[in-house]
């Protein structure tokens, strides 16, 4: 792409139309303190971060805070994004896989992030 869209030169707003209606965007700081539950609709911990691969633009994975209290056993989980889905009437997160999979999984501390979510996959879980 050698130029800008020409959306990004209109000057019109269009203050009545929604166009991320269905929703199809968001922004990286609307996500982050995002709540996340389970399919069950109990809540499981928040959004802390999302790493994004600079080649590609994707999302590698996001940084969930999950359980513990008064920051004694919580855990953090690099969980990739197919193992999300957005609510958007609510507007959480939904982890997708039984809740019962980060209780028995390691996670992560907060000052030592993975290069990867391998920890998530299916090859991980072969392992628990």
């Amino acid at each position: 792409m050698d130029k800008l869209p020409e959306e990004n030169f209109t000057n019109d707003m269009r203050p009545y139309e929604n166009p991320n209606d269905p929703l199809k965007y968001l922004a990286a700081s609307s996500i982050i303190g995002d709540k996340v539950h389970d399919e069950k609709d109990a809540p499981m911990g928040d959004i802390k971060d999302l790493m994004i691969e600079v080649a590609t633009g994707k999302i590698h994975y996001y940084v969930i805070e999950f359980g513990g209290f008064l920051g004694i056993g919580r855990k953090y989980f690099a969980i990739p994004p197919n193992m999300l889905r957005v609510d958007p009437v609510k507007q959480i997160f939904v982890f997708t896989q039984p809740k019962e999979l980060l209780d028995k999984a390691p996670g992560f501390n907060h000052w030592h992030w993975p290069d990867t979510d391998f920890h998530l996959t299916d090859d991980f879980w072969s392992f628990v």
